[in-house]
């Protein structure tokens, strides 16, 4: 079966224009965050890519599976959360400074906001390849004596499916946080 002249130059027109845009992604992705990179694309089509705060008090998950959320109880009654973060041997602002450090240890994640007077803090986290931003919200709650634990919130600004990253981010920073958090506090000079 042979295809007509007219089918056969459409197909070639399509396929030259398929390569054309794919090279044109190719060079978006490859320029990432500088201007004119894909991040300035998404930020025109999808808005700023920090999500912004969250009220862990007032907070309701999303309908699409792109978010995860570890809360202790009493904490999100609105929400139901994917996992319970454990109570930490250490104090909240030493908590907190152990949040900061596990996420400067993942990948392409910068933090956007650090509360001056609360204890909120929000990341920002941009996946490898496509550079689809995720923001991370995280509320350290004290316990009492030198014991705190924290509420994480992370979610995805593109896509109805996150393919589980949030949630293993969420449990990787968990993991680190008990490990740091179990080691003796560094002595401070002065």
């Amino acid at each position: 079966m042979s295809l007509s002249l007219p089918l056969r130059r459409a197909l070639r027109s399509i396929a030259l224009l398929a390569v054309v845009l794919a090279l044109g992604f190719g060079l978006l992705l490859w320029r990432g965050s500088e201007p004119g990179g894909i991040e300035d694309v998404y930020a025109s089509v999808f808005g700023k890519p920090d999500l912004g705060p969250v009220d862990f008090a007032t907070l309701t998950r999303r309908s699409t599976p792109n978010d995860a959320l570890a809360c202790p109880p009493g904490i999100c009654p609105k929400a139901q959360a994917d996992m319970v973060p454990p109570v930490f041997p250490v104090p909240g602002d030493r908590l907190r400074a152990i949040v900061a450090e596990v996420a400067s240890e993942d990948a392409e994640t910068q933090p956007t906001f650090e509360s001056n007077w609360g204890e909120e803090d929000r990341y920002l986290a941009r996946s490898r390849i496509m550079r689809y931003p995720d923001t991370i919200n995280v509320q350290i709650v004290g316990q009492g004596e030198g014991r705190s634990t924290l509420a994480l919130y992370s979610r995805s600004q593109i896509g109805l499916s996150d393919f589980g990253v949030n949630r293993a981010r969420i449990e990787r920073w968990l993991k680190r946080i008990g490990e740091i958090a179990a080691q003796p506090a560094p002595v401070s000079e002065g």
